[in-house]
């Protein structure tokens, strides 16, 4: 099979499961978002932030390096699968002793018995590294989009009986803990590794060039990505972080089902071509030029779109969030586009420039925070610096990208972007002349009329300027 065809069969099966994931995430989190508070949204978003921190020291940057190691034996994996059976053990009872403190520091005394009940989920986590990585490596695409789906029906099912159970903010602990437990089964026992009381320091060795970058990156990345919420949750308050919170994650809903159908399948396909630069560059230039097609009439269509989306998803209560969407939208296409980067580094074999790169965005992204908190004080205010922290962390990621690792010309690169760019202006002017001369009541009704406008604007766009032929896409889809 060709790395095109892989491709698509690839992203077609990540489609699949992201998709009818998507589905069922809305209608659970339609129905949580009336049956809870922010406040209770704000307190498990601490929690699940401050996991996430802990879970960087169980993969740490294995994941990857066993996807990208071709030379690995079956004693090497079953070696490594024993160094994350003791890593899950020690960091499941770190997380759960640190929780007391936590609990205070936040003046939340929920949140102890909150990070308590998710240290089992830091447990499987990291139990699950090895097994998962092997099933990406083998490119088991459609295995994981069925594991994924029958696990988010099953969870979520049992949340929300939970919350009209009275269960309360404690319901929405009960998706990520019984995934977590779910998803290590399923992949066990398609991969079942044995386990040693000793581990061979040389399996080790094996993976840590590759592997120490990725985890340095990805724990200078947890805090440009997560470090606004820290922030709000410890001095602004729950309630305001459970706004932005559900702002966020809605705003990121499009990354999740439309990037992340493709960013997945990149690694373990693109790795063929590590030492053919010039051909990895072809394919991520097509890869972007696609990505951006989709996100810049995206981002404009959800900036104006949302009062009716964040009414129609969470109910009339959560008003207070749309400020915050409608500027975290404006940054999605940038976000789309550069979510990919990461694969590309990693194919490359180059994840040392991955950390380079990675911690001077960072940087740069703390300390937009940092200023937003300390003189504005609001979750709008963390939103635009999210924002303006972002537009010049993609001119350096790009810089360092292209230039440095891929050796290659940025004209490309800006080149597929202009079309899009032009069509995300012309989108926003439609809809802004919608809004400012139609009042529409019904905000399902709204939704639906700037749904079908802006899709027929992008589509009459793209086949206009020849961005992509659509129609011919489409008559072969007919025919097959």
């Amino acid at each position: 099979m060709s790395i095109k065809q892989e491709m698509i069969s690839g992203i077609f099966w990540t489609a699949v499961q992201k998709y009818s994931g998507l589905i069922v995430q809305i209608i659970v989190t339609a129905i949580l978002a009336r049956l809870l508070t922010p406040e209770d949204f704000g307190v498990v978003a601490v929690a699940t932030v401050l996991i996430a921190f802990f879970t960087l020291f169980t993969d740490m940057g294995i994941g990857p390096a066993i996807i990208q190691k071709q030379d690995l034996t079956k004693d090497d994996l079953n070696s490594i699968f024993s160094f994350t059976i003791w890593g899950g053990i020690l960091l499941a009872v770190l997380f759960f002793w640190t929780a007391y403190p936590i609990g205070t520091f936040y003046k939340e005394d929920s949140l102890a018995l909150i990070c308590q009940l998710l240290s089992v989920n830091l447990l499987f986590a990291a139990w699950n590294i090895v097994p998962n990585a092997l099933i990406n490596k083998n490119k088991r695409f459609k295995f994981i989009a069925e594991r994924t789906l029958l696990l988010q029906v099953i969870c979520g099912i049992i949340s929300v009986f939970a919350a009209y159970q009275g269960l309360g903010l404690y319901a929405l602990l009960i998706s990520p803990i019984l995934t977590s437990i779910g998803v290590f089964i399923l992949n066990y026992r398609q991969y079942p590794l044995q386990f040693s009381w000793q581990i061979r320091t040389d399996a080790l060795k094996k993976i840590f060039s590759y592997s120490s970058f990725q985890f340095l990156f990805n724990f200078i990345n947890y805090f440009s990505r997560n470090l606004d919420k820290l922030i709000i949750g410890r001095f602004f308050s729950m309630n305001e972080l459970g706004y932005y919170e559900k702002s966020y994650r809605l705003m990121m809903l499009p990354l999740q089902y439309v990037t992340n159908v493709i960013t997945p399948v990149m690694h373990p396909i693109l790795t063929s071509l590590q030492d053919d630069y010039k051909s990895l560059t072809e394919k991520y230039n097509k890869i972007i030029k696609l990505i951006a097609t989709i996100s810049f009439p995206l981002g404009v269509f959800l900036y104006f779109a949302a009062d009716d989306i964040i009414y129609i998803v969470y109910g009339d209560r959560w008003g207070k969030a749309i400020p915050v969407f409608q500027i975290l939208a404006l940054s999605l296409p940038l976000q789309m586009i550069l979510s990919t980067t990461g694969a590309i580094y990693q194919a490359a074999g180059k994840t040392n420039w991955l950390f380079y790169g990675g911690l001077s965005n960072t940087c740069c992204t703390v300390i937009g925070f940092i200023f937003a908190a300390v003189y504005f004080r609001t979750i709008e205010s963390m939103a635009w610096a999210w924002d303006i922290t972002l537009l010049i962390n993609a001119v350096i990621s790009y810089w360092i990208l292209y230039k440095v690792v891929l050796n290659s010309s940025l004209r490309p690169i800006l080149y597929v972007c202009v079309n899009p760019f032009i069509l995300g202006i012309f989108i926003g002017i439609i809809l802004w002349a919608l809004a400012f001369f139609c009042n529409i009541q019904s905000h399902f009704l709204s939704l639906l009329l700037k749904s079908a406008l802006s899709f027929v604007c992008a589509c009459t766009f793209v086949q206009c300027t020849h961005q992509y032929n659509l129609i011919k896409i489409f008559s072969l889809k007919n025919r097959a």
